[in-house]
């Protein structure tokens, strides 16, 4: 950039000039690309989204089945421990230890219909948790088709167009060395401000090419010497006159 200062404005302003006629080349070529990009980068997220939602589910499914085995588990140690008893009761000396054998078959009995309640409820809870599984799975091969889809139709575009940006590209940074960073950075913020991308733009028919304010005749004289940056007044866009906008092209 030590050489930037040794350019007249008359070039500074000529370059400015091809760097925004091959910028609104590469918008073109977003353009051309649209959505895709984003659409891809979404579906991508969208079915990173939908994998971590499957493993989850697996992982829920899992705990509960080891649940479902513990309770079984716990079915035959109460059936075990109920014969056990049934075995004891044979042999009781006294009513007391009669009682208390039959409190503890009592209680095996209840744990094995607790055990049952369990396995029954989380079965459902797995009859549930697989219908979510199932449906994690339909919506990834969706996603994943519809990705296909949509990466291809970008790749086309882009194998079409890349050989073309490259070029722009270059010329855009050629462009770029030839004006200094204060006026780089005025332009590159004034492009943001529009949606069209337009921040250098001709006076046509005695007005702005960007908003189309008329601009006074001293004003344009001025324009047309090139001696100086000049802005219009009422959407900050920089002005060039039309010759000079004429006289630049880009191919």
């Amino acid at each position: 950039m030590a050489s930037v200062k040794e350019f007249s404005v008359e070039e500074k302003l000529t370059s400015l000039v091809r760097l925004q006629k091959v910028d609104s080349k590469l918008d073109e070529i977003q353009i051309l690309k649209g959505e895709l990009p984003m659409e891809v980068k979404d579906l991508e997220d969208e079915i990173e989204g939908l994998h971590a939602r499957q493993t989850r589910v697996e992982e829920e499914i899992n705990g509960i089945t080891e649940f479902i085995e513990q309770k079984k588990a716990g079915i035959n140690e109460a059936q075990e421990l109920i014969k056990k008893y049934e075995k004891q009761s044979d042999n009781v000396k006294n009513s007391r230890e009669f009682e208390a054998i039959n409190k503890e078959i009592e209680m095996q009995q209840l744990e094995e219909k607790l055990c049952e309640k369990h396995i029954k409820d989380a079965t459902e809870e797995i009859a549930e948790k697989a219908k979510q599984l199932e449906a994690a799975k339909k919506a990834v091969t969706t996603k994943e088709a519809n990705l296909s889809g949509k990466k291809a139709e970008l790749e086309k575009i882009i194998g079409e167009t890349e050989k073309e940006e490259k070029h722009y590209n270059k010329e855009a940074t050629s462009a770029r060395e030839h004006v200094e960073e204060r006026l780089l950075n005025s332009y590159d913020r004034i492009r943001t401000n529009y949606r069209n991308g337009l921040a250098v733009v001709p006076v046509e028919r005695d007005a702005c090419g960007g908003c189309f304010h008329a601009i006074p005749p001293q004003k344009q004289s001025e324009i047309k010497l090139r001696k100086k940056v000049m802005v219009c007044e009422n959407c900050g866009r920089i002005l060039v006159d039309e010759e000079l906008n004429n006289s630049v092209e880009v191919k």
